[in-house]
């Protein structure tokens, strides 16, 4: 079942730096390799790991491959760039006219 996200404005990109807030993974920190926006999902390397075993293809030897599984958004939080804890994302438009997103913990911008 996927919720209705719609409305839903992630404030996470592809490359950032992450901390998990809640879960078998807590305090553990990744980068998202993908977002699922479609379903509030995030891939973190390192993260959510499971095991799944697949059967040999013509391209795939098959066997027990360990991967990322999606994690919901709200079970994350962005690095601050300044100290490495989990923070709050905001949003500021700067004087050329770039929407940019800041730290809220430290007041620091995300993306240059």
């Amino acid at each position: 079942m996927t919720a209705n996200t719609d409305h839903l404005k992630l404030r996470v990109r592809k490359g950032d730096k992450v901390v998990v807030l809640t879960g078998k993974d807590k305090g553990r920190r990744g980068e998202i390799l993908r977002v699922l926006p479609k379903d509030a999902r995030v891939v973190v390397s390192g993260v959510n790991k499971i095991k799944r075993h697949t059967k040999p293809t013509q391209t795939n030897q098959g066997g027990i491959i360990e991967r990322e599984a999606p994690i919901h958004v709200s079970n994350i939080a962005l690095e601050d760039p300044k100290d490495g804890k989990a923070t709050r994302v905001g949003f500021k438009t700067l004087e050329d006219g770039r929407k940019v997103r800041v730290a809220k913990r430290s007041g620091e911008l995300i993306d240059g």
